[in-house]
């Protein structure tokens, strides 16, 4: 059997979250063939066993397809919880007082424990929790190393093991629990794509998370701590990519400012040229309904219109009634927010400095020669990647076609913007380059004969980031 070359028409990409409502090799390949561009493997849920087989159904659409597709693991984090109660739970009402600390006695309506000195050690009177996903907020009145007096300041009730959160305080304790260094391990030796990295509150996380990955994988920074956006600059640098996680950012900052900050992060990585993700109840209701809501679809396309190079599925695709319509709707809102007129033109006004490079001049030069005649396509030579990221940090108004003999390489860029990736043999010489670009450029159609492509590569070949070459061609077969 044949099996069709997979040309989406779209720049923006589509991650989808893998769970018990899409891990059948049917579901995923139908999944795949409906617009998904990288899979996301939750590891906060499920087995090892079930990552595995999922992995390897992955693995063979991709070779049925013959179309590269990325794996990205994403790390559970610390997870700061309370102790337990005697009842199981209880309710508290607002102005009450009430005791966190680090006894292991069941809780009751006076005190429960908290078992997470590492908590203790960063509050002080006036510091907020947020308790159950911010459902109650408690004030603190006084702290000691082993305990906190606080004030209950919205009432609600409290129960087994509810999550707490600490806004605007940075924790010493690292991103990656034993649990992480487990599952990353795991993942590693599966060969995935991505790491997605939790809980980051500073730069060091994220060094560490690379000290560990090794160069086995590209590292993904989640942004749900405001603490991180101190040093956002920093972390963007040090990351290969990064999600805007608006589940625990909505949690720990106002609402009102979760869009905001989500076009701050944008905006900074479009300045570095790093991927972006946004994630998290994009099209929350359409886990229990066919269709989202108007309000879904708005922020999907704000999203878009932004820059995000992807935006992510979470419950949707994993847990959802209707994993495939999600993916569908995701897909046909980003294809109609990239028809609009006013797209290219809200993407040009934000549109990043240069580097004083030979790169960067031969890139920008890629985009204005590509418009000016009109070309199917700009045509990328790459090892590393960053020859391909530096087109798509320039949003071309034509598609970016990226030829690369690195698997790897192939693989994580399913998340870069605007990118189609081919992995072909390494090429010999400049004329065997120029005529591989123009017959897959022709075969993966994107280009009719006697059209036209711009390439841009780097000389000597697979030298990383040496893009000094910018070439006009005419395709023919």
């Amino acid at each position: 059997m044949r099996y069709p070359i997979v040309r989406r028409r779209r720049s923006t990409k589509i991650v989808a979250t893998l769970g018990p409502a899409s891990s059948g090799d049917a579901m995923i390949e139908r999944l795949f063939r409906a617009g998904v561009d990288l899979f996301r493997l939750n590891f906060s849920h499920g087995s090892p066993d079930d990552h595995s087989a999922n992995v390897q159904r992955i693995r063979r659409i991709e070779r049925l397809y013959a179309h590269p597709v990325g794996i990205m693991i994403d790390l559970q984090g610390p997870k700061l919880r309370l102790g337990v109660f005697a009842e199981g739970r209880v309710e508290l009402g607002a102005g009450q007082r009430f005791r966190l600390d680090l006894d292991t006695l069941p809780g009751d309506e006076n005190r429960v424990g908290l078992p997470h000195p590492e908590i203790f050690q960063a509050i002080g009177s006036g510091t907020e929790l947020l308790v159950d996903d911010g459902k109650m907020r408690l004030r603190v009145d006084e702290a000691g190393p082993d305990f906190a007096a606080v004030t209950v300041m919205t009432a609600g009730v409290l129960s087994n093991r509810k999550g707490v959160n600490v806004p605007n305080a940075v924790l010493p304790i690292s991103a990656l629990t034993e649990k992480d260094r487990s599952d990353l391990a795991f993942g590693l030796q599966m060969g995935v794509d991505w790491v997605a990295l939790s809980f980051v509150q500073r730069p060091e996380d994220v060094a560490e998370g690379r000290k560990l990955i090794g160069g086995q994988a590209a590292l993904l920074a989640k942004l749900e701590k405001p603490s991180a956006l101190d040093r956002l600059e920093e972390i963007v640098e040090l990351s290969d990519g990064i999600m805007v996680a608006r589940g625990d950012l909505g949690v720990e900052s106002p609402p009102e400012d979760v869009p905001v900050l989500q076009r701050r992060i944008i905006h900074v990585c479009r300045q570095a040229g790093k991927p972006v993700i946004v994630a998290t109840q994009m099209l929350e209701s359409m886990i229990k309904a066919p269709t989202p809501t108007r309000a879904e679809a708005s922020d999907v396309a704000t999203a878009v219109y932004e820059g995000a190079d992807a935006v992510m599925l979470s419950a949707e695709t994993a847990a959802g009634d209707y994993p495939l319509e999600a993916v569908t709707m995701m897909d046909r809102i980003v294809c109609r927010v990239q028809a609009d007129p006013l797209y290219m033109a809200a993407l040009d006004a934000e549109h990043p400095a240069l580097q004083e490079t030979a790169s960067d001049a031969i890139t920008a030069a890629a985009k204005q020669v590509a418009a000016t005649i009109k070309a199917a396509a700009i045509v990328t030579y790459t090892t590393s990647g960053s020859t391909t990221l530096r087109a798509a940090r320039e949003r071309p108004n034509v598609p970016i076609l990226c030829l690369t003999s690195n698997q790897k390489t192939a693989r994580r860029l399913t998340m870069a913007w605007g990118v189609h990736t081919v992995q072909t043999k390494d090429v010999s010489s400049f004329s065997d380059m120029v005529q591989r670009a123009c017959r897959t450029a022709l075969t993966q159609g994107f280009a009719q004969e006697g059209g036209r492509v711009v390439i841009t590569a780097g000389v000597p070949f697979g030298t990383p980031g040496a893009t000094n070459i910018l070439r006009i061609a005419w395709v023919h077969a």
